[in-house]
């Protein structure tokens, strides 16, 4: 045993796997926190493939844990997997963050380099993952027991204090920090990748003070060789053959019968997991979906205080940490008191209606959120307003429908787009406005799915119509819309924070583009006079579209403020209630999950168990993936199916729970302790064998039951 801390039992080496891990932590989740926004705001891609990619990926990331397993337990041992799945770790974050350079390469550059990049992180983190932990338990003496569960809880603590302060810092760096004129998603990348360097680094440094244990065999390929000649054996069976109890017993003609029970054991609690992965469907939405959701909603804590979409990941990792005690030290014993029998079982499947209740919470908020956006035109319809910028009432009549019922009045806001039916994928229409009790016409092109303003205006003549394609999707980021409808004769230089507008003179609207959230109480503007004065913006809100009408008014130039899109008007503080429910369902249903695993394998089967513990993850992601892309339904029917899915999955796991009978598996080394080798192996060495029908003969056991011990 190497060096221990300073009047304790602890190594000294675990030092540096905690600090490995907080490190890899931070590199994972602050990567993966900003991951949906940079699908979308920088690949544009849609939210249905932005949402089916993540889930992908976070699949991927829980089905490699099984390739970890294998290489780590069949070939280089725990440390060197570890090092060589962390350098691959590296170049993956590496890759990641170049991809995100928008100089580097076009378009298509970008999205190969961030899915190389994504599957070489995936390969890492996924691959380490049932090793660390198990390395740092391996620098224990087995006497330190309560040190062992001492470092775990640490260990655990490490992992999410490296979540709550990358899911805190990386939205910061990727919103607040501009580099190319945009969001700046290579720094955002490029610091988990940092700290990623850091993991390798550290853990190498302590290299001379690990207990290294070499490679033990590989558990789960002799538990799926002994399955597969069971099967075989099954199948090649006569009729007349000797009938066995359970299909598993085939295999006896081969391996010994400790081993047979051990897999009987871990398959009773394979099946219970078979409902499992419907509860990751929704758990691991929090940074697809519910990062989607808050980014239409309001992010306003009082005048100074703004939070990112983004960052409310970070409340399932403070949650957590709130919730585990308050469980262990008064909920559950409370419960007890009530004389209700609580069984891990029970806990899973009532964390699993916790989680249905949290779909539910987001689904109430999801139906108001989405009363803020505006919906696409369907096919051959198109999206009109109007605006008002004659000095009287007008009348606006569209050819082929009348959607303005009533009169338009001066620089009236209006309320609604109106649908304007087109009958075509595009179609000219014919617009008459009636201004003074003179009606004037005007012609126009429409194209379906668009939305438009349509600009009444007075001129020499009369009345002219403008009309301008507008924008109506909501920032991904959550910012506002701003754009500019110059009146006046002269070209105009607006200044909104960093954003710069240029706006052309006599009637022309300015590009749109989104700004940062807040109060423009001065914003700087010059024209062809070389005047340079301040226009008052107001607030610009969240999720809000503006366009702002430059006119000319006691010998001042004003901006008339219209709100194309509604602001968010919805609290992202209404987020919470659904963060509280999946994380007390995480309480009840992940760390119980894990420990009823654990309770119910045999010692050297345990890594078997949490390899398809894992790959409940991973089916879950699938879920989700498959749903995003398939069913193709409004956000708050998707929420309300999941729920309801859950439900149902939640009462046949219940049904199934009642049927399990719970096992020690102590007592089945009890049964097969002294056992030294396989029925195969006592047949090929006749000592062996003699000494083994003596034993049997004293112990009264036949030779046939006995099975050999197998350790990891």
């Amino acid at each position: 045993m190497g060096k221990k801390l300073c009047g304790t039992n602890y190594p000294t080496s675990i030092c540096f796997i905690v600090v490995n891990e907080f490190c890899e932590r931070f590199s994972y989740y602050g990567m993966k926190a900003v991951l949906t926004l940079y699908f979308l705001s920088y690949l544009k891609w849609d939210k249905n493939l932005s949402t089916a990619v993540y889930h992908a990926f976070s699949g991927l990331c829980y089905f490699t844990p099984i390739l970890g397993a294998v290489i780590a337990d069949s070939w280089l041992g725990k440390f060197r997997t570890i090092i060589y799945l962390s350098i691959v770790y590296v170049i993956g974050h590496v890759v990641k963050s170049v991809g995100a350079i928008p100089t580097v390469g076009n378009t298509d550059v970008h999205i190969g380099l961030s899915m190389f990049g994504l599957i070489l992180i995936a390969l890492g983190t996924g691959g380490i993952k049932p090793c660390v932990a198990a390395f740092g338990g391996d620098q224990f003496e087995e006497e330190h027991i309560k040190e062992r569960q001492k470092f775990f809880s640490i260990f655990y603590m490490s992992i999410n204090a490296g979540s709550v302060l990358s899911t805190l810092i990386t939205p910061i760096l990727r919103g607040d920090v501009k580099c190319f004129g945009d969001d700046c998603y290579a720094l955002a990348f490029g610091v988990p990748a940092a700290l990623m360097v850091v993991a390798l680094a550290v853990f190498i440094f302590g290299s001379g003070m690990y207990k290294k244990t070499p490679p033990q065999g590989n558990v789960l390929g002799e538990v799926c060789k002994c399955i597969g000649f069971a099967i075989k054996n099954r199948w090649n069976s006569k009729k007349d053959d000797v009938k066995r109890k359970h299909w598993l017993d085939w295999a006896e003609d081969k391996y010994s019968k400790r081993l047979i029970q051990e897999i009987k054991m871990v398959l009773r609690v394979l099946v219970l997991y078979i409902p499992l992965p419907m509860f990751w469907a929704l758990f691991d939405q929090q940074g697809s979906r519910w990062t989607l959701q808050a980014t239409r909603m309001n992010m306003a804590f009082g005048e100074s205080f703004t939070i990112k979409p983004d960052q409310m990941q970070m409340l399932n990792a403070l949650l957590i940490l709130v919730f585990v005690p308050i469980f262990d030290l008064i909920i559950y014993p409370l419960v007890g008191l009530c004389r209700i029998k609580i069984t891990p079982l029970r806990k899973m499947a009532t964390g699993m209606i916790f989680a249905a209740l949290a779909f539910g919470a987001a689904t109430l908020v999801e139906i108001n959120v989405v009363k803020t956006v505006v919906e696409p035109a369907p096919a051959e319809q198109s999206l009109l307003q109007v605006f008002n910028l004659a000095n009287e009432t007008v009348g606006v009549q569209v050819a082929g429908g009348n959607p303005f019922q009533n009169p338009i009045r001066e620089l009236q806001d209006p309320s609604t787009y109106e649908p304007l039916p087109l009958g075509a994928p595009n179609k000219e229409l014919s617009i008459d406005v009636t201004f003074t009790g003179r009606s004037y016409s005007c012609r126009h092109e429409f194209e379906e799915r668009k939305a438009y303003s349509l600009i009444v205006h007075q001129k020499a003549l009369g009345i002219e119509c403008k009309l301008v394609e507008d924008y109506i999707i909501k920032n991904e980021d959550g910012n506002p819309n701003v754009r500019f409808f110059n009146t006046l004769p002269e070209a105009m230089n607006i200044t909104v924070g960093e954003t710069e507008f240029y706006v052309p003179q006599d009637y022309s609207m300015s590009a749109n583009h989104a700004v940062n959230r807040g109060s423009y109480p001065a914003v700087r503007y010059s024209h062809q006079s070389k005047k340079s004065e301040n226009l008052n913006l107001g607030l610009l809100d969240f999720g809000a579209s503006y366009t702002f009408i430059l006119r000319e008014k006691d010998g001042k130039i004003v901006a008339e403020k219209m709100e194309d899109v509604t602001a968010n008007n919805v609290h992202i503080a209404w987020q919470i209630p659904q963060y509280a429910l999946i994380t007390a369902g995480e309480v009840m249903f992940s760390i119980t999950g894990l420990e009823f695993s654990y309770s119910q394998a045999p010692n050297n089967m345990k890594s078997v168990l949490q390899a398809g513990w894992l790959l409940t993850v991973a089916f879950g992601n699938v879920i989700v993936l498959i749903v995003a892309e398939g069913a193709g339904l409004e956000q708050w029917k998707e929420f309300l199916l999941f729920g309801g899915l859950l439900l149902g999955v939640c009462i046949i796991f219940s049904f199934m729970a009642y049927f399990y009978a719970y096992v020690d598996p102590e007592q089945l080394s009890k049964m097969y302790a002294g056992d030294s080798g396989k029925k195969k192996e006592c047949e090929e060495e006749e000592d062996d064998c003699d000494n083994m029908k003596k034993k049997e003969k004293r112990d009264g056991i036949p030779l046939s039951e006995k099975g050999r011990s197998t350790k990891l």
